[in-house]
């Protein structure tokens, strides 16, 4: 009888040097792990090419086969080797990251299906998510989802009744300190949060991000016409001093009701305009608690003006520190007779400097693709979707840096989703 726990599905590209799973980890935590091609693909062995041992000497694990999946339960830890088959058991705290054994060009150019079963170690906090049957994870609702540093379930008796009166002042604490917070980073005022306050509110804020379900992509090329007015897009988008960020990741086919109603019904928010709306917003909802979802992004550019809207996902009161978020500008152009949005999305994930002035501003997670992913599997588990489609086009954004110069890496691909 298998053991119990929770089941994620991953799509790893061989083009990618790492992919972050969005999987935390706890100490006693054991992952079963298998992975063959995806889709049937044969020509990319996770076991990595045997016969080429030289290949592997400047890779990440030179004991380990050149192309094969190897795995770390850290951002900077040694690599392990996974192959086709592999068991790992964590020993502290960590995050799940994937691979592919290779320095530069890969031996295949493809992607693996791996497969993963965590156990949960006893009494840790994904413990008690796994005593039922085996599923697979996906986001959770923002309706739905315990504030941050809130346990979920209930108790009894005298601890009840008193969490009652402790809920309602930590719900306002939470809400008040997110708004300091983000005044004092995003306009720079600096006057109620210093870079290391910032940094202890993000680990506070900050939640377990769900693993984002593999995809399920089109096979057939894009329509030749599509082709080339993407091909024509800017590769990336640039602050109002002109300095180039966030790498566009994603187009939306459809008309802007189509596309704002699949966005809802994936549990997007749009993000508020107006800052000072925004906080007062924040406070009154404090009162009512509810979870303010909607804290206001920087405006950036793209065909010349700011984005046509901010749509953003996080855990209630997170927000302020971690949260999926994309801006998104009309095209120019149509396809078909319908709109086409174009789409640059990152995950926050913290706070860091912002290298122009100085000031505190998010930091956001450097494997930009789990964003764009992420997007585009929201809208598909919502059943939004008629395709999605990879394409790459001619001098992709691989490695670059945001407009406030935080570094990323991409496999330089957009995903083209065409609404049903």
């Amino acid at each position: 009888m298998a053991a119990q726990g929770q089941d994620f599905n991953y799509k790893i590209s061989t083009a990618q040097a790492w992919t972050d799973t969005g999987l935390d980890l706890h100490p006693g935590d054991e992952l079963l792990i298998s992975a063959a091609g995806a889709n049937g693909d044969t020509d990319c062995n996770p076991d990595g090419s045997a016969g080429a041992p030289a290949a592997a000497a400047k890779a990440p694990l030179a004991t380990a086969p050149p192309g094969a999946l190897i795995a770390r339960l850290e951002e900077n830890a040694s690599p392990l080797l996974v192959g086709s088959h592999g068991e790992l058991r964590t020993t502290e705290s960590g995050h799940l990251y994937f691979g592919i054994n290779a320095a530069g060009t890969p031996p295949c150019q493809g992607s693996f299906a791996v497969k993963v079963h965590l156990t949960p170690g006893k009494g840790t906090p994904s413990a008690a998510a796994a005593s039922g049957p085996t599923e697979n994870l996906t986001a959770p609702s923002a309706s739905t989802a315990a504030p941050a540093g809130q346990a979920s379930g209930t108790t009894t008796g005298q601890g009840q009744a008193a969490g009652s009166g402790q809920e309602v002042k930590d719900v306002k604490g939470a809400l008040m300190t997110a708004a300091q917070t983000w005044l004092s980073g995003q306009l720079g005022t600096g006057s109620s949060a210093s870079p290391a306050a910032a940094t202890s509110a993000s680990a506070t804020a900050g939640t377990a991000t769900a693993a984002t379900p593999a995809l399920t992509v089109a096979s057939a090329p894009l329509d030749a016409h599509l082709r080339k007015d993407i091909d024509g897009l800017p590769r990336r988008v640039n602050d109002q001093m002109q300095n180039l960020g966030d790498m566009v990741n994603f187009v939306i086919v459809g008309s802007q009701k189509k596309m704002q109603d699949a966005l809802a019904a994936a549990d997007w928010h749009v993000a508020d305009r107006d800052v000072k709306e925004s906080v007062m917003k924040a406070v009154l909802e404090t009162y009512e608690k509810k979870a303010y979802m909607q804290m206001p992004m920087s405006d950036l550019y793209l065909f010349g003006r700011i984005q046509d809207f901010g749509y953003e996902q996080s855990e209630p009161y997170a927000v302020v520190a971690s949260r999926h978020h994309f801006r998104i500008w009309k095209a120019p152009f149509q396809w078909s007779g319908q709109e086409v949005w174009v789409g640059a999305g990152t995950h926050d994930i913290g706070f860091e400097k912002d290298q122009r002035n100085g000031s505190i501003t998010h930091k956001i997670d450097p494997a930009v693709d789990g964003e764009r992913d992420h997007i585009g599997s929201t809208l598909q588990q919502a059943k939004q979707t008629k395709t999605l489609t990879y394409y790459l086009p001619p001098h992709p954004v691989q490695e670059s840096k945001n407009a406030t110069g935080g570094g990323y890496h991409s496999d330089g691909r957009i995903l083209v989703i065409v609404l049903n």
